[in-house]
Parts: structure tokens; C-alpha cells; sequence
């Protein structure tokens, strides 16, 4: 009878634990589409557009997945909540006038 228990809790766990990397993997297409928006945007290199995004979530206070959520959506509905589009345009701007290391290629 234990040994049933510990399989049911066991299965029980698993399916969580799928459940949870089945969440992730969508997350992490959609950060990844965001950055590629941020890309066409700004003219960024990708490390720089995944940092733009990161300092969104920051000063926003907004999850990760919900701005890149939001930006995904902005081409397509022409909107983006006022203080993540304020946000991004300041981080963008901050970028663009951070020294790039020397040996790497911006495509400002």
C-alpha cells in the first residue's frame, strides 16, 4: 500500500514538474520573440535588446514574460502600455549611448 502512495505521489509530482517546463518553454519563445522586436526597433545587438528588456521588467515592476508579452503584441496592435513604452524608449536610448566594447559590431 506504501509503495502504491509513493508511485501516485511521484506521478502526481511529474506531471507538475512537465506541466511547469511545458510553461517555460512558451516563456521563453515569447521573450525570445521580443527581443527580436526590440532588435527591429531600436537597431540593437541581440545581448543589448535582451538587456532593454530586462531593465523594462525592472523599472516596471512588470514580470519578465508580461513585457515581452506586451511588446510581441505592440507591432500587431500598434500599443503598448504608457510606462512600459516609456521605459523602453529610455533604456533603448541608454544603450545607445553606452560605449560598445571594442572587437564587437553594433548595429546602430
Amino acid at each position: 500500500m506504501r509503495q502504491q502512495e509513493d508511485s501516485v505521489h511521484r506521478i502526481i509530482a511529474l506531471q507538475q514538474e512537465v506541466e511547469q517546463l511545458k510553461h517555460a518553454v512558451v516563456s521563453h519563445a515569447v521573450v525570445d520573440q521580443a527581443i527580436g522586436v526590440v532588435i527591429a526597433y531600436a537597431g540593437v545587438l541581440p545581448g543589448t535588446a535582451w538587456d532593454v528588456l530586462k531593465e523594462v521588467s525592472q523599472h516596471t515592476n512588470t514580470k519578465l514574460r508580461e513585457v515581452a508579452e506586451h511588446i510581441v503584441q505592440w507591432p500587431r496592435c500598434e500599443w503598448l502600455p504608457p510606462e512600459i513604452r516609456q521605459a523602453l524608449d529610455s533604456s533603448v536610448e541608454r544603450h545607445r549611448h553606452s560605449p560598445v566594447p571594442s572587437g564587437s559590431v553594433d548595429a546602430r
